[in-house]
């Protein structure tokens, strides 16, 4: 049986997976540049792998997933349907993603700190996840 914090880590993983791949749905049909389009598609697929993988941990110490804040989802698409609205373009579009990386990295560096006593596999999970953020932030650098 998983302790607390492994699970409580899981879900926040999990969550915000699912949010990633949200944000990414919502501005595929606004990309202009197949580079782009496939370094998104990519990172979608990712990061539904992860949601899969964390969904499944969840489901073997028989605990649920987390859905993502529903405030920061109406938030998330406020911002991204207001700023494509603007200025539909792939900067603009680079730049709502690369503040999305962002503000993952900051919560799952937040959740790895609360969560101190979460096992290795859902701390390496957390990392993972952050790196992967990371490297798509940097990724995104080539159309800001």
């Amino acid at each position: 049986m998983a302790n607390q914090d492994t699970i409580k880590l899981l879900k926040e993983c999990n969550a915000g997976a699912k949010m990633a791949v949200t944000s990414i749905d919502e501005v595929l049909e606004s990309i202009k540049s197949e580079s782009l389009k496939k370094i998104l598609v990519d990172s979608k697929k990712a990061h539904e792998d992860w949601g899969d993988k964390t969904h499944v941990l969840l489901s073997e110490y028989h605990d649920e997933e987390k859905e993502p804040n529903p405030i920061a989802k109406v938030m998330s698409w406020l911002k991204v349907n207001v700023k494509l609205m603007q200025n539909e373009c792939d900067a603009e579009v680079a730049d709502l993603i690369t503040d999305g990386c962002n503000m993952g990295i900051k919560s799952l560096c937040k959740y790895m700190n609360k969560y101190k006593e979460a096992d290795q596999e859902s701390i390496s999970i957390a990392k993972q996840l952050v790196t992967l953020e990371e490297s798509l932030a940097v990724e995104l650098r080539h159309f800001l």
